[in-house]
This record gives structure tokens, C-alpha cells and sequence, in this order.
């Protein structure tokens, strides 16, 4: 972008477009961008540097594992085009996180990596055929004019590699010096312009100090295996970004809008407001949260709540912008567009974990900028000491050291671990907010669940029902569901529910039914095919004119002009596989409490269900805050499993946090990890999947380590030639991003690996 197209970025109207107010400032802004150029964690440094020193600009952080950008501006004291332009003036371009052409500019990066590759494949072998003779020959075999005219033809084939192949370390490298910084391609770079200087040397004057030999077929060999680990580490990246492009990218661009004269119009999803009624045909995504006003169809909704498979929706139903539409032409009624999606939320907490950094990912960061300069210092020292025996072989000496110590596998061992296992989770339903969570979540000993909307969902279901002498409990049942399809209550909704999963019953028919908030609903019932109808009456026992019976459950009541017909036991749901849940945590050696502010017998019948022994009812927010508080003073590491509801002040304060998506709006949740759908045993699934994220970047760590301590010593002795440094550093690179991959792929569910 030149200084006038950032100018434009100045209009207010643009800035939703690239990023969203701030929720936890006043009067600013949080924008996220994808950073072109970006090669290392020096790369990232440099680039939070110059943004740091705008004025008005609060925070920024750079992911070098991710290339992304998040940026927290006063936009009372800053423009957007102010901190772009830093950026620009650092040598990298910033384009908006949700920009449609990033993909297509990936692409066409990936395509010119392949190129430099190739030419430098084709190359470095036809080099090597030219050298193979020097190596084998004899003394005598070979001519004076022979070995020259080889070296001319080496020299030749080794231009396009320079001057195609090497463009973006040497691009890089010169971008470093004139901002007087130093960045990972910067000893690469020397260590190219070493090799191919001192072969041309030997190459025009073979009877001077560099004569006796030439590198032509190490360059091209190091600098294709440096290419070719770079171009799959790409890929790689790509998986990560991709995943998360392919939902933020997952919105049309246009949708048919219905018109007050009942014809269809296309416009742009922008467009939309509340209220709209668009058409969505097969194989199209929702634009936007809605409800179904006219057909019925399966939606996948897998990359937002994690559920595998299709789910039936039929009209009343709640669609969520960014599903997929499968199976028929539906209308829908716009409720809630743009920033105001689940969409929006899922894909803002996404960003936020792309651009966090882990403790151990700051560490490495920091150590970066010293260990390059301690690079360029060991092989001035090393060439320094091989001078006075052989200037060119001293040369190239330099050159194994400052390709051998290059620390992108530093760089990379934490955030590429920790990015595939978030993109792990979130294609399992599972959202991370911050990267450096996972540390957290490996030291945690104690787990404390909120009960209702946690362990619990928040609908009820029958359980006992008594009747009268005479009528059937599934008779009872189908009466009671009569009247609750003209209620919205929660026991209403457990009634229908029960009775269209009991078999065999009659059909029975309502009229002239009239409901009393909060305390039942009456009407006519009548069986399908009979003529009679009864006066029935559903709810507390008082609208029905019952004594209440004793007992702690909750229950509803019909009754009749004869008086009470039956009574339903109500109980609450619990979550199918929480006592799986609770099992595994108890089987990783975590000690599980429940806390819930219900009573102390709702508590501990749910309790007893799920397999907790440690629970307490009738508690406060504050009451739960104080019992956290009080298990963290004895030095136990607490997370803490809620709804969010009334959750806030407890899992603010855990160590680790977890919040069930649908329960609150996700971007206002306090949680660390926020829970898609209704599968408790994802926590459980979290956890152990923390656990060898870590163990994952222990090896990519303790590996980066060992390939330091063995190769730098091997290359200041001289004994590691320039091409094989090259395929070290490469291998080893790629042997991190591997190794971090291997989290995308999971090994069985809640199993440790």
C-alpha cells in the first residue's frame, strides 16, 4: 500500500473492516493483520518494536510461528495509517487478518518458493556432475584447462541460484542492514555471498590465495536444502493459517434478500440488517445467526460447534452464520449480523490465540537477537583463527557457522507445537483464547465444576411419573403434552420432549388453553378420536388445587374435574458423558469438586450421579471465589469448569478456565478455553492434549539444543562442510515443524499419548 491508500484506512467507516473496539479499553481499537515478509522471531521482534514506538499505540503482538499481527490502538491519539506505515518503514507489509486475497497471495508466495527451488535443484545437480570429476580424478587425470573450463561452467550454473534462488535472504538481509538490525536470514545470506565470492575468486585467478579450490557445488547444495526446508515449512504454516482463513473466509460475499414486492435481490452480506428475510440454497453458508421461517433441512455446523455430524433444523429453528446449508432451499429471518455473530465471537477469539504468545515462545524470542550476534562473533572468531593456515578454507569455515547456528528451530519449537494442537481443538469444538494456557493446564491438580449448564444442562426431564387408578402413565404423558405445546416453560419443554420419545401413545388434541405465568397452564383436551374433552389443568400443585407433597424434587401436577390425575418427577439432565469426564480427570491424578449455588440435595444427587465425592451447595459467586482462593493459598493449581452466567469472578481467577460457548456471549467470556456444543469430555480431552503439547515442545527444545551443542563445535573445527551445514539447518527446522504436527492428528479420544 503507498501513503495514500493507508490514508484512507484513516476513514472510521473503514475500521471495522480490519478490527473491532476494544473491550476492555475505552476508545480503542484491536485490529488484526497478516504480516508479509516475515521469515523469523526477530522478524516479529523488530516489527512489535516499531509498532511499541507509535505514539498511541497500547499493545502489539507478532506471532513469528502464525505471520500475524494483533495491534491495540487509541484511536484518540493514533490513526491506523500511522502504525501501518512503521511497519511499511521496517521493510514488511501488513494486510488486513480477513483480507479474501490472502489465500491467493500464500499461494503465489508458495509458487515462487517452488520455482527458486527447482532452479536451484536443476542447478546444484548439474554442478555436481561438473565437480564429481574433481573429486575422483587422480593426480594428472586431470588438465589445467580441463578443471578450469569445469570451473567456468559451475560458475555459470551458480549465477541464477545467486541471483534467482538466493533473492529473498539476500532481500532480507540488505532490509537489515540499512534498518542496523539483524534477523535470521542475515548469516545466511553472508555465509551464500562468502561462498560464491571466494569460488569467483578462485574462478578468475585460480593461481592466487583462493585458486586451489572452489565451492560452486556446496552453495547450491546448502542453499537448496535451505529452500527446500523453508518451502515445506511453508506448507506446513499453511495447514495452520489455512484452518483459520477457512473460517474467517467462510461467509459469502452476497445473498438473495427478499423485496417488499416479493421478488429476490442479490446483495452485498454487508447489507444485511436485523429483520432481512434472505433465501439459502443447498451448499451455501448462512450469512448470518437467524431463524428458519420456511423449509426444513440438515446443516453442518461442524467447524463452529464441533458436532461431526449434520443436524436436522426445521422451521422455528436457530441457524448460525457459517454453517452450511446441505440439503434444501430454506428462508430465514436476520437476527444478529456481523460483529454480533457467534461467527464473529469464534473467529475473534481465533485471532486472539493466533497472535498470543506463550511464556516459553517470549523466552525464545528473546534469546534470538543475542544468539545471532553471537553467530556472526563465532564465525569472525573461527575465520579469524583458520587465516594464517588457508584464507579459503578459513572463509568457509566462517560460512558452516553461520548457516549451522541459524536458530529458526529455536524459534519455531513453541508456537508450532502450540498452534496445532489449538487447531487440534478447535476442530474438536474446542476454542483456545491464549496460547500460553496450555503451560497452565499441564500443572493443574484440582478441577472445580459449576453444576447447572456445566455437569448439568439447563433443560429438565421427567423422571417417575405416578397416575391415577385407571389411566396409563404414557396416557398421562400425551394429555400433559397436549397443553405444554402452547407453553415455552422448561417443564412444558420436557413434557413434549418425553412424550414424542414414548412409543405407543395417543394422539390428544388442546383447545381454548390459556396460561398463568408462573404457575400452570389449562384447557380442553380431547383424544384424537374420540368426542369427549376433559377440563385439564398442568402445573404447581397449588393452580391445580393440590396439598404439595413432601419431597425435595421438583414436580408438575395435572389434574381433572375428578382432581389430580398425575404427577411428573422432574429432574435435571445430566450431561451424557460427565461421569466419563470425571472418571478420566480423577484417573490423571486430578482431585474434582462441585460448587454450585443450587440446594445441598440438588447438589449432591448430581454428585452422586457423575462420581464426585468433594461438593458443596448454596454457594455464592463470592463463595466460590473464597474456596478458590483458599485451594490456591495451600499451593494447588486450580481450573475451573462454569457456564459463565455467574461464573465471572471464579474464572477470572483460576489458573485455567473453561466456559461453555452457548451459555454467554463467547467474546465476553473469562475463560481460557471455551467449550463448543455440550460434550463435557472435551475438558478432559484438553488437558491431555495440554500435556503433550508440552512434552512436544520439551523434545523441540531439548532437540534445537543438542543439534546447537553438536554442530557448532564440528563447524568452528572445520569439520562440517558448507553444503552439510546447510542440510542441518533445514532438516533440523523441519524435524520441529514435524514434530509439532504430529498434535494435529490425535491419538484417541481422552487417551494420553
Amino acid at each position: 500500500m503507498g501513503v495514500d491508500d493507508l490514508r484512507l484506512l484513516d476513514d472510521p467507516l473503514e475500521w471495522p473492516a480490519f478490527g473491532h473496539p476494544d473491550e476492555q479499553r475505552a476508545d480503542c481499537w484491536e485490529s488484526n493483520l497478516l504480516i508479509e515478509g516475515m521469515h523469523c522471531a526477530a522478524c516479529a521482534l523488530t516489527i512489535e518494536d516499531a509498532l511499541l514506538r507509535v505514539r498511541g499505540v497500547v499493545t502489539a503482538e507478532v506471532s513469528a510461528g502464525s505471520h500475524r499481527a494483533r495491534v491495540v490502538w487509541a484511536s484518540d491519539r493514533v490513526l491506523p495509517s500511522a502504525w501501518l506505515h512503521a511497519i511499511a518503514a521496517v521493510g514488511y507489509r501488513a494486510v488486513p487478518a480477513n483480507d479474501a486475497l490472502a489465500r491467493e497471495r500464500r499461494q503465489l508466495e508458495a509458487r515462487k518458493a517452488l520455482w527458486r527451488l527447482g532452479v536451484a535443484g536443476l542447478c546444484m545437480m548439474q554442478v555436481m556432475m561438473y565437480a564429481y570429476p574433481a573429486y575422483i580424478a587422480r593426480p594428472g587425470d586431470l588438465s589445467a584447462e580441463m578443471e578450469q573450463l569445469l570451473r567456468w561452467a559451475s560458475w555459470v550454473l551458480s549465477l541464477p541460484v545467486i541471483l534467482f534462488s538466493c533473492g529473498p535472504f539476500f532481500s532480507s538481509a540488505l532490509r537489515d542492514v540499512l534498518q542496523r538490525r539483524v534477523s535470521m536470514d542475515l548469516p545466511v545470506a553472508l555465509g551464500m555471498l562468502i561462498t560464491f565470492a571466494v569460488s569467483t575468486m578462485g574462478t578468475f585467478d585460480p593461481t592466487g590465495n583462493f585458486g586451489h579450490e572452489v565451492y560452486f557445488d556446496s552453495l547450491t547444495m546448502f542453499v537448496f536444502f535451505l529452500l527446500g526446508g523453508r518451502w515445506l515449512e511453508l506448507r506446513l504454516r499453511d495447514r495452520t493459517a489455512g484452518a483459520l482463513e477457512s473460517l474467517m473466509n467462510r461467509l459469502p460475499d452476497s445473498v438473495a434478500r427478499l423485496q417488499p414486492d416479493g421478488t429476490f435481490e442479490r446483495v452485498a452480506v454487508r447489507r444485511l440488517l436485523g429483520g432481512d428475510v434472505i433465501r439459502v440454497r443447498p451448499a451455501e453458508t448462512f450469512p448470518a445467526d437467524g431463524v428458519l421461517l420456511e423449509g426444513d433441512t440438515l446443516v453442518d455446523e461442524a467447524l463452529l460447534t464441533g458436532e461431526s455430524r449434520p443436524v436436522a433444523h426445521r422451521v422455528g429453528a436457530s441457524v448460525i452464520a457459517g454453517s452450511h446449508n446441505l440439503s434444501s432451499v430454506v428462508l430465514v429471518r436476520v437476527e444478529r449480523v456481523g460483529p454480533e455473530t457467534r461467527f464473529a465471537q469464534i473467529v475473534a477469539l481465533m485471532e486472539t490465540a493466533s497472535t498470543s504468545k506463550p511464556r516459553l515462545a517470549r523466552l525464545a524470542d528473546r534469546i534470538a537477537k543475542p544468539f545471532l550476534i553471537a553467530v556472526l562473533l563465532a564465525a569472525a572468531l573461527a575465520c579469524a583463527y583458520w587465516w594464517g593456515r588457508d584464507p579459503g578454507h578459513a572463509l568457509m569455515v566462517a560460512v558452516a557457522v553461520l548457516v549451522v547456528t541459524c536458530p529458526c528451530a529455536l524459534s519455531l519449537a513453541t508456537p508450532a507445537a502450540m498452534l496445532a494442537a489449538a487447531g487440534a481443538l478447535a476442530r474438536q469444538g474446542v476454542l483456545v483464547r491464549r496460547l500460553e494456557a496450555f503451560e497452565s493446564l499441564v500443572g493443574i491438580d484440582t478441577v472445580l465444576f459449576d453444576k447447572t449448564g456445566t455437569l448439568t444442562r439447563d433443560a429438565m426431564v421427567i423422571g417417575a411419573t405416578q397416575v391415577r387408578a385407571g389411566v396409563s402413565a404414557s396416557q398421562a404423558l400425551a394429555m400433559a403434552a397436549a397443553l405444554a405445546q402452547y407453553s415455552l416453560h422448561p417443564v412444558s419443554r420436557a413434557l413434549l420432549l418425553a412424550a414424542q420419545s414414548s412409543a405407543g401413545a395417543q394422539t390428544w388434541l388442546a383447545e381454548l388453553v390459556a396460561e398463568v405465568a408462573g404457575q400452570g397452564i389449562g384447557g380442553r383436551v380431547r383424544c384424537a378420536n374420540a368426542s369427549g374433552a376433559l377440563e385439564l389443568r398442568l402445573g404447581s400443585a397449588a393452580f391445580c388445587g393440590l396439598a404439595r407433597a413432601p419431597g425435595d424434587s421438583p414436580r408438575a401436577f395435572l389434574c381433572d374435574e375428578q382432581g389430580w390425575l398425575a404427577t411428573f418427577e422432574l429432574r435435571e439432565d445430566v450431561r451424557a458423558d460427565a461421569a466419563v469426564t470425571v472418571a478420566a480427570l480423577q484417573a490423571a491424578g486430578i482431585a474434582v469438586h462441585l460448587l454450585s449455588g443450587d440446594a445441598a440435595t440438588a447438589v449432591a444427587r448430581v454428585a452422586a450421579q457423575v462420581g464426585i465425592s468433594a461438593y458443596q451447595g448454596a454457594c455464592t459467586p463470592q463463595d466460590k471465589l473464597d474456596f478458590l482462593q483458599q485451594a490456591q493459598q495451600r499451593g494447588h493449581k486450580v481450573a475451573v469448569v462454569g457456564d459463565g452466567l455467574n461464573d465471572g469472578p471464579v474464572l477470572a481467577g483460576a489458573h485455567v478456565s473453561f466456559a461453555f460457548g452457548q451459555a454467554v456471549p463467547l467474546a465476553q467470556a473469562q475463560a481460557d478455553f471455551v467449550v463448543l456444543g455440550d460434550r463435557l469430555g472435551r475438558v478432559s480431552q484438553t488437558l491431555l492434549l495440554a500435556r503433550r503439547t508440552l512434552r512436544i515442545v520439551r523434545q523441540n527444545l531439548v532437540w534445537s539444543a543438542v543439534y546447537n551443542a553438536v554442530c557448532v563445535p564440528l563447524a568452528v573445527l572445520g569439520w562440517l562442510p558448507a553444503w552439510l551445514a546447510g542440510l542441518g539447518m533445514g532438516a533440523s527446522s523441519l524435524l520441529v515443524v514435524l514434530n509439532a504436527l504430529r498434535l494435529s492428528y490425535p491419538t484417541g479420544q481422552g487417551q494420553e499419548t
